[in-house]
């Protein structure tokens, strides 16, 4: 059964213009056929397509179907968007697809990009939530100042990834499993010091990824991946 994203299906049983096009052009459903819809938060809702008129796609819920969560905690990566914009967009997707709850771009003294236009994001987390069949989507931030994002209260786990000398257990070590978990991950040219230092005095712990020297990218679907198998439900 095709799965269509359709955040407003509260209020308004029709599918948003750009899926319903896929739909009846694409897939080429017609009225009677069975679909599966999901708003984003949590539930997946079985409906019918009841019309099809020009571009509009209409239809009715059968159930409502909340999907079991697939792993515990708030799981958030605040990261330095690439200045390759490829490669914040293939993070993107595949931190979606091994699962995540929320993005957020920092601005940090080293970034390469200080401006990130999130909307084609915003269609990527969509993509990826339907290919890997969440009902859930990543909640995603606009780009903010470092040093406003490390000052806000949160609870849980905060971790931030460097490559500077010093005492750095490998995240996988210090994780508790059923926490929410916030990991910071910079810049190619990453965190500068004084970055680091105001982070670990508000509360952030300093942590390894591995061994290996690894792309900003690269280093964020690592510490995504990280998270979500020490705190998936089996």
């Amino acid at each position: 059964m095709h799965l269509f994203y359709t955040p407003d299906i509260v209020v308004k049983k029709e599918l948003p213009e750009e899926e319903a096009a896929h739909c009846v052009r694409v897939l080429r459903l017609s009225q009677g056929d069975e679909i599966l819809l999901t708003d984003g938060f949590g539930c997946f809702y079985k409906a019918e397509i009841t019309n099809i008129s020009g571009k509009r796609c209409l239809f009715e819920v059968k159930e409502c179907v909340p999907q079991a969560p697939l792993w515990t905690g708030h799981l958030h990566i605040a990261m330095a968007p690439t200045k390759n914009m490829d490669r914040t967009e293939w993070f993107a997707e595949k931190a979606t697809e091994i699962g995540l709850d929320e993005l957020t771009f920092l601005n940090c003294r080293f970034s390469e990009r200080k401006v990130i236009k999130t909307e084609r994001i915003e269609k990527i987390l969509v993509s990826a939530m339907k290919q890997s069949l969440k009902a859930r989507k990543p909640i995603l931030n606009e780009m903010t100042d470092f040093d406003r994002f490390i000052s806000y209260e949160r609870k849980g786990q905060k971790f931030i990834a460097h490559c500077y000398e010093g005492e750095k257990p490998l995240l996988k070590n210090v994780l508790n499993p059923g926490e929410d978990a916030l990991v910071l991950i910079g810049p190619e040219g990453d965190f500068s010091r004084e970055e680091v230092e105001k982070a670990i005095a508000f509360g952030f712990r300093s942590v390894s990824l591995g061994k290996s020297r690894l792309r900003t990218e690269t280093a964020a679907l690592a510490a995504c991946h990280i998270l979500n198998l020490t705190n998936q439900i089996e």
